[in-house]
């Protein structure tokens, strides 16, 4: 009877906190030491619940080469998600956790190009977050508007 009721609320708990239930998924950074932004991001990822390997490195363009990142979405840091998802920029948790569990066909990164304010790691105090999208793009470079968000909630 004791150890029915310990995986009840033990279950309870997992409900009450969907955190706790959400998969810790491994993020692999690689940025630019003087970058303060860059560090905010980081810092949301793992508020987010990522395991985050942050990587200051003195150029993110060879990584960037790597990860097959187009030229055209580049923006200000670069890392890659569980293994596989490429990430350009300032690309919410929420936004990177629906690729993950939507499996987008063909797609192979995201990206958020020239740092809007208000998206994690950019806000600025007494500034209302800007309006953007997130980029997908393939593997073989061709891209396009994925979700409108402001901020780090979907718009």
């Amino acid at each position: 009877m004791l150890s029915r009721r310990i995986t009840t609320i033990a279950s309870l708990s997992m409900l009450a906190s969907p955190a706790l239930t959400q998969r810790r998924e491994s993020a692999e950074v690689w940025r630019d030491p003087n970058c303060g932004c860059c560090a905010g991001w980081v810092a949301h990822l793992r508020e987010e619940g990522f395991a985050v390997t942050d990587r200051i490195v003195p150029s993110v363009t060879p990584f960037r080469r790597m990860l097959g990142t187009p030229s055209d979405l580049l923006s200000c840091h670069a890392a890659r998600i569980a293994g596989w998802l490429k990430i350009e920029g300032h690309v919410p948790a929420l936004a990177i956790r629906r690729a993950l569990a939507e499996n987008l066909p063909g797609v192979v990164g995201l990206a958020v190009p020239a740092m809007p304010i208000g998206t994690p790691g950019m806000e600025i105090p007494g500034h209302e977050p800007e309006l953007y999208d997130v980029i997908a793009w393939r593997a073989d470079g061709s891209h396009f508007a994925w979700l409108r968000m402001r901020g780090a909630k979907l718009a």
